[in-house]
C-alpha cells in the first residue's frame, strides 16, 4: 500500500450508504471506479489483511486518497459509475471503447425520398431503419436496396442540378425523378415497398408486387409487368438467403470468450427473427480481471451508454452466468425504466444463435493471440538484430507527403508490443516552408512532437524516419536539442528505399554514428519495420489528398469575401456546381438569388482573375 494513503483514518468515516468511489494515484489521476450497496463493506474489503487478486494488490498499491459520492440506491451508483468510467477512462478498470453512435438507413422526407447513410443526431425528416452494428451493415444494404428498388441515393445537390439522367438511371438502379422520367405515383409506390423491406416485411412486399405484375400483364403491360417479374425474383433470392427464426422477436445474443488477457463480446443484433447483423467488442482489460468483473463491466457500460443512440431489446442472451447477474439486470431495467431481461440457459433457435455467437468469440480471441504472438516475436527478434539490452515498448515512425510541394502532411503512427496503436497516431499540417522542402517539414514536424515533452510523456524506444540520410540528421539535432532532460531519448533509424524503390532492398541508418546496418529481408524483424514504415506512408498519404481535396474544393468560393454559406449554397444549387459557377456570366451570376450586380462581378473577377 502506498506510504501516503492511512486505510484505516480513512474507513473510520465512510458510510454504509449506497454510491460510487474514484481512487486516485499520487499524479492526481483516477486508476480506478467503482460502485457498492454499502461503500463501508466494500472498501474495507480492499484493505484486508490478505488480498487474493493480484491485480487488486497492485491497484492498492498505487492509491493515494479515495472520493465518495453517496447515492440514493445502487441503481443511481450504476449509472454514475458508468459515467464516472467514461469521463476519466480509469487503466484498472474494464473499459469498454465503444463512443460511435450506431448507423442507420434514412428514407428522407422529400417530394422523392432519397435512401442515404446517416450517424448522430436525428435532424433531417423522414424514416430512420436501425441502428446497424456498424457503417459496413448499412453500405451493404444501401448496395442491396439499389438492386431491389429503383430509388435515389444521391444529395439533394447532384439530385437539383441534373438536366438529363445520370449512370444509375442506365444501370437499373434509379428510375431518375430528378428528370421526371417516373411519375410521382409510381416513385411513391417504390418508396413505400422500400420502407415495408427495410422494416423486414418481406412477404408482404413481394404480394403486393405479384398483385401489380398480374394487373400489368392483364393490361398488356408487358414491359412493365417484366420489371416487377425482375424485382420479385431479386427479393425472393434475398428472402432465402436470411436466416429466420420462429421467434420473432427482438433480443441481442452476445457469446463471450475471454482468454490470455483477451476478451471478445460477439453479438448478434435478432430483428424480427432475422440476423440483423453481429459486431465483435474487444474491450480493454486490466491484466489478471477475473471473468465476472469483465462481464458485469462491459454488459453496463454497453446497455447504459445513451450517446450511441441504439435500440435495446427487452432480451438479452449471455453464453455465461455470473453471480450478480440478477442484480445487474434488475438495475439495468430500472435505470433504462423498460423491461429488460438477461439470460443464460435458453433452447430451440435461441441456443444455435447463441452457440454462433459463441463460436465466432472464440475463434476472435484465437486469431488475435495468434497475431500478438507474431507481433511479439517480430519484436524480439528486432531487438536482437539492435542489440538492444531493453524491451521495446514504443516505436513510431515519421513520413512526409505532399504533391509538388503542396499541401505538405507528416504523419507519425505508433506500434506496441500488439501491433499498430492507432489511438495515438497523429498528423501535423506543415505551413511556413518553401514548398517541396522535405528537411524543413521532418524538422517542424519532430520538432512539435518532442516540444515540451519530458519523462512523464510517451518517448518512443525506436524512432524511424522514412528518407534518407538527410532527413535522419535533421530529425537527430532536433531530437538532441529537445530531449536533453529526457532519461531514455529514443534511438532514431532511417529507412531508406533501395535501388528502383523494390520493396526488400531496404538499407537502415542509425542516428548519431549514422552506422548502416541490413537485416535479411525474409526476417520477421525486417517485416516489422517495413509494415511501420509502410503504415506511416499510408497515413501521411490519406491526410495529404484529404487536405489537398478540401483545400481544391472549398478555396475558390470561401476565400471571396462577402460569400458566405448561403450565397455558396445558392450559387451552387442555382447553376449546378463549381464549374458552371466558374463559367458564367456577370448576368447570369446576378440572376442568383441574393447576389447584387456588385457582388456578381466580385465573384465574376475573383474566380478569373480580373
Amino acid at each position: 500500500m502506498s506510504s501516503g494513503f492511512n486505510a484505516k483514518s480513512f474507513l473510520k468515516n465512510v458510510t454504509s450508504a449506497p454510491g460510487v468511489y474514484r481512487m486516485y494515484d499520487i499524479h492526481q489521476q483516477v486508476i480506478y471506479v467503482g460502485k457498492a450497496k454499502d461503500l463501508k463493506k466494500r472498501l474495507s474489503s480492499y484493505f484486508r489483511a490478505n488480498i487474493p487478486s493480484v491485480k487488486t494488490q497492485a491497484l492498492v498499491s498505487h492509491i493515494d486518497h479515495i472520493d465518495v459520492t453517496v447515492t440514493h440506491s445502487e441503481t443511481d451508483a450504476l449509472l454514475l459509475e458508468n459515467d464516472y468510467i467514461k469521463q476519466y477512462m480509469p487503466k484498472y478498470n474494464v473499459l469498454l471503447r465503444d463512443d460511435k453512435s450506431y448507423p442507420y438507413i434514412l428514407l428522407s422526407g422529400h417530394k422523392h425520398p432519397r435512401l442515404a447513410y446517416h450517424r448522430g443526431p436525428k435532424r433531417e425528416k423522414g424514416h430512420y431503419f436501425g441502428p446497424y452494428p456498424n457503417g459496413g451493415a448499412v453500405r451493404e444494404s444501401l448496395h442491396l436496396m439499389q438492386k431491389l428498388f429503383p430509388i435515389r441515393q444521391c444529395d439533394d445537390l447532384y439530385y437539383k442540378s441534373r438536366s438529363r439522367p445520370c449512370l444509375q438511371y442506365q444501370l437499373d438502379r434509379c428510375s431518375a425523378p430528378c428528370v421526371g422520367i417516373v411519375s410521382d405515383e409510381e416513385y411513391s409506390e417504390q418508396v413505400k415497398l422500400a420502407g415495408l423491406f427495410l422494416r423486414g416485411k418481406d412477404k408482404q412486399v413481394i404480394s403486393q408486387l405479384v398483385a401489380k405484375m398480374e394487373a400489368a400483364a392483364i393490361d398488356m403491360h408487358y414491359e412493365q409487368a417484366a420489371q416487377y417479374r425482375d424485382q420479385i425474383t431479386a427479393l425472393r433470392r434475398v428472402a432465402e438467403q436470411q436466416e429466420v427464426s420462429n421467434h420473432k422477436g427482438d433480443m441481442d445474443v452476445i457469446g463471450v470468450d475471454y482468454a490470455s488477457g483477451i476478451a471478445c463480446f460477439h453479438l448478434l443484433f435478432i430483428r424480427d427473427g432475422k440476423i440483423f447483423g453481429s459486431r465483435s467488442y474487444y474491450p480493454s482489460v486490466p491484466a489478471e480481471t477475473d471473468i465476472e468483473e469483465v462481464l458485469s463491466s462491459f454488459l453496463g457500460q454497453f446497455y447504459l451508454n445513451a450517446d450511441i443512440q441504439r435500440t435495446i431489446p427487452k432480451e438479452v442472451i449471455l453464453s455465461h452466468h455470473f453471480d450478480g447477474l440478477k442484480a445487474l439486470e434488475a438495475s439495468i431495467e430500472h435505470a433504462l425504466d423498460k423491461k429488460f431481461e438477461l439470460k443464460t440457459q435458453v433452447r430451440g433457435d435461441r441456443a444455435n444463435f447463441l452457440r454462433l455467437a459463441m463460436t465466432n468469440a472464440s475463434n476472435a480471441v484465437a486469431t488475435r493471440l495468434s497475431h500478438k504472438n507474431t507481433v511479439e516475436q517480430r519484436f524480439q527478434l528486432l531487438e536482437e538484430a539492435l542489440e538492444l539490452n531493453e524491451p521495446i515498448k514504443r516505436m513510431e515512425c515519421f513520413d512526409i507527403s505532399h504533391t509538388m510541394g503542396e499541401s505538405t502532411v507528416a504523419s507519425c503512427v505508433v506500434f506496441n508490443r500488439e501491433g499498430p496503436h492507432k489511438a495515438d497516431y497523429r498528423r501535423y499540417n506543415i505551413t511556413g516552408i518553401t514548398g517541396g522542402d522535405d528537411y524543413a517539414a521532418m524538422e517542424q514536424a519532430i520538432s512539435r512532437r518532442f516540444d515540451k515533452i519530458d519523462n512523464n510523456g510517451k518517448v518512443p524506444d525506436l524512432l524511424f524516419i522514412d528518407g534518407g540520410i538527410g532527413q535522419l540528421r535533421v530529425a537527430q539535432t532536433i531530437v538532441d536539442e529537445k530531449c536533453t532532460h529526457i532519461d531514455n531519448p529514443p534511438l532514431l533509424i532511417c529507412v531508406t528505399k533501395g535501388e528502383g524503390r523494390k520493396a526488400g532492398l531496404e538499407t537502415f541508418t542509425v542516428g548519431g554514428s549514422e552506422q548502416t546496418f541490413e537485416i535479411p529481408s525474409d526476417s520477421p524483424a525486417f517485416h516489422l519495420i517495413l509494415h511501420i514504415r509502410d503504415e506511416s506512408h499510408r497515413f501521411a498519404i490519406t491526410g495529404h489528398r484529404n487536405k489537398r481535396q478540401k483545400t481544391r474544393n472549398t478555396s475558390t468560393l470561401e476565400s471571396i469575401a462577402g460569400v458566405g454559406p448561403k450565397r455558396r449554397k445558392a450559387l451552387l444549387q442555382h447553376l449546378g456546381g463549381i464549374q458552371e459557377v466558374k463559367g458564367a456570366s456577370i448576368t447570369e451570376l446576378a440572376k442568383v438569388p441574393g447576389i447584387s450586380l456588385e457582388m456578381a462581378q466580385t465573384i465574376h473577377d475573383a474566380l478569373r482573375g480580373g
